[in-house]
């Protein structure tokens, strides 16, 4: 039997518009069959609930758990942690405390992230994993297109883009993602420095901005959709703003912490050229524009 993959989707209030119930449908729809399907609730008050039991009725890989209070901002009004708005009003924390919740209950012998409010092809799961071990990678990262609910029933044809594109154009090899963590990270971003007690605003500050920023590239990959063994969540959790080495301008970024965090960690992360997320984007991914041809 092949081994169990667990799949976190953390959530606050996406079952409208039917967000959360498509995301769902999209991973039940995997190819790949051995799931448990993690739904983690940060205190939703829409019916998330009600919506994740009735389709646990007929699935029970799909099961619903309510964020466990050790795992809540103590500072927490109001204000749910993984929606905890900055300055500009972003979403800072991005379920941080979900993720690590979900890494705490997770039993699979790999682990993969799924947003609640977007979707995959239905071969996501099945081609990582397969790069996963192709590779002897320690996490892998895949790309992204736009979501179309006719797309969640399709898979992408990676043996055709592998075929035709070559190699060396879909793989992006782990010393070139640790060495893009390592010229990322700022001075004062290391061990001997408590960077954490430094408030955001301050890291960001145009005269101190360059001690904790030397660069913002983007991760070579979709950080909402990263495969990876369970060995990751030993060593490397979701941290909030306050603790990011590598977060975004605007203190969002919780994901390119995590996998900018797991490459330099491990030193074994990989990441491919292949659009198999889905995300509720405005306009398509410009780099795989015409990838419907590999659509099928």
């Amino acid at each position: 039997m092949p081994p169990l993959i667990s799949v976190i989707i953390p959530t606050n209030n996406e079952a409208h518009d039917g967000r959360l119930a498509l995301a769902l449908r999209s991973m039940q729809e995997q190819t790949y069959k051995n799931l448990e399907i993690l739904v983690i609730d940060d205190h939703s008050t829409d019916n998330t609930r009600e919506l994740v039991e009735s389709m646990t009725a007929s699935d029970p890989r799909i099961r619903y758990h309510l964020l466990s209070p050790e795992y809540e901002d103590p500072k927490r009004t109001h204000v749910l942690p993984h929606r905890t708005q900055g300055f500009r009003e972003y979403d800072i924390n991005g379920g941080y405390s979900a993720r690590n919740y979900g890494f705490k209950i997770a039993k699979g012998e790999y682990i993969t992230l799924q947003d609640a409010d977007d979707a995959s092809l239905a071969n996501r799961i099945e081609a990582q994993y397969e790069l996963l071990k192709k590779y002897n990678a320690t996490l892998v990262a895949t790309q992204w297109m736009r979501l179309t609910e006719e797309r969640t029933s399709k898979q992408i044809d990676t043996e055709k883009i592998f075929s035709e594109k070559g190699e060396e154009h879909v793989v992006i090899r782990p010393e070139v993602i640790t060495a893009m963590a390592r010229r990322n990270k700022g001075t004062l971003m290391n061990g001997w420095f408590p960077h954490r007690y430094t408030p955001f605003f301050f890291k960001w500050f145009p005269l101190t901005r360059g001690l904790f920023f030397r660069g913002l590239e983007n991760y070579p990959g979709a950080d909402n959709s990263l495969f990876f063994k369970r060995e990751v969540v030993e060593k490397v959790q979701f941290r909030k703003r306050d603790d990011r080495v590598w977060p975004n301008p605007y203190g969002r970024g919780s994901g390119r912490d995590f996998a900018f965090q797991v490459a330099e960690t491990f030193q074994n992360s990989w990441s491919f050229r292949l659009p198999l997320y889905l995300w509720r984007a405005g306009s398509e991914n410009p780099t795989f524009a015409d990838y419907e041809k590999y659509l099928k």
